[in-house]
């Protein structure tokens, strides 16, 4: 659920290299399909599938590390999702949100490959599998020394980082106003933004508290040093592919494909990997394991 729309200056870099590592794999998963049979007769031709990918890096979701190799939970799913689909060549190209919305609703790419929450607009233009991939955990930040927010119902009457108009945590804190009448929490709006500066708001005091996924917050406290702490852990929101509305079959086969993933222990070990902890398990497990994790 990367929702945040602003590009970093090595966004290119980044790109390129998870599309180079991919469109490999797709050539491994290929030459497998055919292998043990002689003669170019005997080879099947995949299905070329066009789909985009997110061009702002997200910490431990996707990104480059340390040698500049792609890495991240959503990187090593896709390449064990094309393992299982030999009959498929994905076709990976670089776009941000917006261009990725548009590009997934006319049809120029089959399905975008991001974090997407679902919500009751994008399920009139698009196509949601029905089995997430994974979850984003969701937090809120505020300074040291506030005990008083930890809660969604604490955040009633405080200010809170105004949220872009396609921010997936915007639909949390909308749910949450129907639900208590007279006790809405306010949103604020903001055309672009980036968690840094969000989070730097709160340090200011400017604005009482944040909420966003858990690890753009650990990411940017540990990057620019900034004074600040997780009030509690708020949620775990599930993150889909967006599929287009036309393409079922391909939606129903990597639905099939990522169940099987999850039940042969591949997704929730990949999580452990990434974020130490499995966010497939409840969110009580998750928040008990966020604290061992913070303090490990």
């Amino acid at each position: 659920m990367n929702v945040y729309t602003r590009k970093p200056m090595h966004a290119l870099l980044i790109v390129t290299a998870i599309l180079l590592l991919l469109a490999g794999c797709g050539k491994e998963a290929t030459q497998a399909s055919a292998g043990g049979q002689s003669g170019s007769s005997a080879k099947t031709t995949p299905k070329v599938v066009k789909a985009a990918l997110n061009t702002v890096p997200v910490p431990l979701f996707s990104y480059l590390d340390e040698n500049n190799k792609p890495a991240g939970f959503m990187i090593d799913y896709l390449k064990e999702l094309e393992k299982k689909l030999p009959d498929y060549k994905f076709e990976y190209e670089s776009a941000d949100n917006e261009g990725q919305l548009i590009g997934t609703d006319t049809g120029k790419y089959a399905f975008a490959a991001n974090f997407w929450f679902k919500n009751p607009e994008r399920e009139k233009k698009y196509l949601y599998p029905q089995q997430e991939f994974g979850y984003s955990i969701t937090a809120l930040a505020v300074k040291p020394e506030r005990n008083d927010i930890k809660t969604l119902d604490d955040l009633v009457g405080k200010k809170l980082v105004p949220m872009t108009p396609v921010s997936g945590f915007r639909y949390i804190l909308k749910d949450y106003n129907l639900n208590h009448p007279g006790k809405e929490i306010k949103i604020e709006d903001v055309e672009k933004t980036t968690p840094a500066d969000d989070l730097k708001l709160v340090e200011s005091g400017k604005y009482d508290a944040h909420l966003l996924n858990v690890v753009h917050f650990e990411d940017a406290v540990k990057k620019l040093n900034l004074n600040l702490k997780v009030g509690g852990i708020i949620s775990k929101e599930p993150v889909y592919l967006l599929f287009n509305k036309n393409q079922t079959e391909l939606a129903k086969i990597i639905d099939e494909k990522t169940v099987e993933l999850i039940k042969d222990g591949t997704l929730p070990k990949l999580s452990e990997k990434w974020f130490r902890v499995d966010v497939f398990k409840s969110l009580e497990y998750v928040q008990q394991g966020y604290k061992f994790r913070k303090d490990g």
